[in-house]
């Protein structure tokens, strides 16, 4: 199914919140403005770089059945839910933004269709989801119509797209400082996000990304590695190995191409990436930080002087490659 920009509010986290406390659910939406922003920018500048497309808006949504029966009141003191989809977070100087969007505006309809109303259930991502197909089936490249309702009635937006990058992104529960790509979604730890800074953040969803646009999980399948235990040994672990590097090569240069200074990736290495989860980045199935910096600092140094933005790296030319 086509993808959208969004950060997805995960439904551990909203579980957890009491049911009064605003507080909670606004350190959600912190987290999601943060990650929203930084993927934005990887997105829309390594556009070029993407064989799978998408209209970028800047929106990020959410709707009321996310949310558990006792959490639901706060969250309608908190985000306002004047329809059951709702902004929840517009990127600044997104196409969203310069349409004057804001958040906590409800989405009652796009392209003049109305949106499905949601079910009686709780906890779960439908509703929402539906929304989202709705925005990525628009025409590339085409103005998008939202009709949008608050406090002070309805109106209409019309949002202007760019390309962008087709993936989802979001904040997870849990105790790992890690994250992870399934082709499809990115997944960022919530303690990773409390950890490190923006910067350190783009590091790591830079290279999520690259393993996204570097088709690695269809790879993987294709040469018919085992995930879990079995993946920590032998060819499988090679093989991963593999995947992390390209990823961590080609992440880099995205960062490059979205105005960050690549060698954010060789110094995170060198450093506070040394903390990332052992769990994730430090088995048998990834490189050494050591290692990682080191690649990394090859491949740029390799960089031919006055190279164009963006950049179209030769690690590219990997993803339609076999892995053996």
């Amino acid at each position: 199914m086509p993808r959208i920009l969004q950060i997805l509010l995960p439904l551990a986290l909203l579980a957890a919140a009491a049911p009064d406390d605003g507080a909670a659910l606004e350190a959600l939406r912190a987290q999601d403005a943060r990650l929203a922003t930084v993927a934005w920018r990887l997105v829309t500048a390594n556009a070029a770089l993407c064989r799978e497309r998408q209209p970028g808006t800047g929106l990020v949504l959410h709707a009321i059945d996310q949310y558990s029966a006792g959490t639901a009141p706060a969250a309608y003191a908190v985000f306002g839910f004047p329809t059951p989809v709702a902004v929840e977070w517009v990127v600044p100087g997104s196409p969203a933004a310069r349409a004057g969007i804001v958040q906590n505006e409800g989405v009652a309809a796009i392209a003049g269709t109305p949106l499905a109303a949601p079910t009686a259930a709780h906890d779960t991502s439908a509703t929402r989801d539906a929304a989202l197909a709705r925005l990525a089936a628009r025409p590339a490249g085409g103005p998008i119509t939202l009709t949008l309702n608050d406090s002070h009635g309805t109106r209409r937006a019309v949002v202007t797209p760019v390309p962008a990058c087709r993936s989802e992104f979001e904040v997870v529960a849990g105790p790992k400082l890690g994250a992870s790509s399934d082709g499809h979604v990115v997944q960022v730890g919530a303690r990773l996000m409390e950890t490190y800074g923006d910067d350190d953040v783009a590091v790591v969803v830079a290279h999520e990304l690259a393993h996204t646009i570097l088709r690695h999980r269809a790879r993987l399948e294709a040469a018919g590695v085992k995930w879990g235990l079995f993946g920590e040994f032998g060819r499988n672990a090679r093989l991963f190995r593999d995947t992390e590097t390209e990823a961590d090569v080609l992440g880099a240069f995205l960062l490059r191409n979205a105005g960050w200074d690549p060698q954010n990736a060789v110094r995170f290495w060198q450093g506070p990436g040394k903390k990332v989860d052992p769990g994730m980045f430090r088995s048998r199935t990834h490189p050494s930080p050591k290692d990682r910096a080191a690649v990394i600092a090859e491949a740029l140094a390799a960089m031919p002087p006055g190279a164009p933005t963006p950049y179209s790296p030769p690690i590219l030319g990997q993803r339609d490659a076999a892995l053996r």
